[in-house]
């Protein structure tokens, strides 16, 4: 062969080197793009992981990079990255403590991105960031279930609200208790054992008995001028004022038959409410009992009452003011009235007294009617004295009032105030009329009753039957 033909052979396989080499050059950046990264942290005890996946829509290639968690800084920035200027990545092999290593992998199926770091002892839940946290499992009310919202809020404050009530009304209970309490030590208390057991209210009805008696001191001496039924209803919601007439022939238990007021007379209060019981099927197990001082300082402390009277009914006054003067040691003709000024008058607590106790005009019958419009008024103007004469009302009243009522049912009382004074005042007599005639027996003038018919009125007032 000969030179030409070797030195064309040498450069046909020169340019053939050139060319395979040109080609290895070519094709090598893209092989290399083709090829997934794959990063590895290395912990002394435990690997972490993390996964990068991209959502586009498509299947792709995604790159894992681990590195050692000492290779990390405060910042969260990794070795190699804009945040670490200065750290390098480096190869796989002769690796440094602190280095990390690359190395690549196809995952070709994934399509979201999930980013996790695993700890030791806490369970991975497999959520990727900005997925919303899962709900707690609690109980569904069925008004949460239709949409509505939770009532616990509302239960709550309601309690609270209610404990709070009761607390202030505990307070204010007892705040009564010890008013009454102090009031209560004022008057004279009488026990009577053998009406101390039985209910202060039966069939919703409360039946005091008030006794007016002309008796100069506390006690039972003396008749029982005048006897009112004070009957507090709460089936007919009416305060019914019951004048009983003296001169009711009656059974008296223990006695023979007499007057109604001849009880008194012979057994004081126990044996009048018994007699009421036994005559006229009514329970009475309660009294207050005032005398001629306490029911004129009662007057005085609401102010007096203004009344329309006659003629005759003032002459009858100033009669019988000469025997409340004498007896309560004032100077003669002291509240004396003018028998000029009939009509519409004002009187005073000696005054209203003597008006109450007039019985020769309109016999019996008009005593109990002025007793009971002189009581009306009381306990129409009894509210405000409490507020503006307190002072005056219990000092006057209570130490000449006795009664069988204890304190706790004093405060019983007291608490039924408001509601009292929506009750309708009713003011009533026995015997009504055509139940009765009047008799002359064992030379005493007295009123033949039919005990029947009374007592069908009686319980059909105060208990609606």
């Amino acid at each position: 062969m000969g030179a030409d033909t070797e030195n064309e052979m040498e450069r046909i396989h020169r340019g053939l080197e050139d060319f395979l080499k040109q080609e290895l050059k070519a094709t090598e950046p893209k092989q290399r793009q083709k090829e997934p990264k794959l990063y590895t942290i290395e912990e002394p005890k435990q690997e972490k992981e993390i996964n990068v996946i991209g959502s586009t829509g498509k299947k792709s290639r995604a790159k894992v990079e681990t590195y050692r968690l000492e290779d990390w800084d405060r910042t969260g920035n990794r070795p190699g990255s804009p945040g670490q200027p200065g750290r390098s990545r480096t190869s796989n092999t002769g690796r440094s403590p602190g280095s990390h290593t690359r190395s690549r992998s196809v995952q070709p199926e994934t399509e979201r991105v999930d980013i996790s770091r695993r700890r030791p002892g806490k369970k991975q839940s497999g959520k990727s960031p900005g997925s919303k946290k899962p709900k707690e499992n609690r109980a569904v009310t069925p008004r949460q279930a239709k949409g509505g919202k939770s009532r616990r809020p509302f239960v709550s404050r309601l309690k609270r609200f209610l404990l709070v009530t009761v607390l202030v009304l505990a307070l204010l209970g007892l705040g009564l208790y010890q008013l009454v309490g102090m009031v209560y030590h004022k008057m004279n208390y009488a026990q009577i054992p053998s009406q101390t057991k039985l209910p202060l209210q039966q069939e919703g009805a409360v039946n005091i008995l008030l006794i007016g008696n002309d008796s100069r001191q506390n006690g039972e001496d003396g008749r029982s001028d005048a006897m009112i039924l004070l009957s507090v209803s709460s089936r007919t919601r009416k305060i019914y004022m019951i004048s009983l007439l003296r001169d009711i022939y009656v059974e008296i238990p223990g006695h023979d038959n007499n007057r109604l007021n001849a009880a008194y007379s012979f057994g004081g209060a126990e044996l009048l409410m018994e007699t009421i019981e036994k005559n006229f099927d009514i329970p009475v197990h309660r009294y207050v009992q005032v005398n001629f001082e306490a029911f004129a300082n009662l007057l005085d402390a609401v102010g007096g009452v203004d009344l329309e009277l006659s003629r005759e009914e003032i002459e009858y006054v100033n009669g019988y003011l000469v025997e409340y003067n004498m007896l309560t040691n004032r100077p003669q003709g002291t509240d004396n009235m003018d028998p000029e000024a009939s009509g519409m008058v004002h009187l005073n607590g000696p005054q209203a007294l003597a008006y109450c106790r007039i019985r020769y005009l309109g016999t019996d019958f008009g005593r109990t009617e002025r007793q009971r419009k002189v009581m009306a008024e009381v306990i129409k103007k009894l509210p405000g004295a409490v507020l503006t004469n307190f002072g005056e009302l219990t000092d006057g009243l209570l130490p000449n009032l006795t009664t069988n009522l204890t304190q706790w049912e004093c405060f019983r009382l007291s608490l039924m105030g408001g509601k009292l004074l929506t009750y309708d005042l009713v003011p009533d007599s026995i015997p009504q009329p055509g139940t009765y005639k009047s008799a002359t027996i064992r030379k005493m003038s007295v009123l033949e009753v039919d005990f029947d018919a009374n007592r069908k009125y009686l319980k059909g007032k105060i208990y609606g039957e």
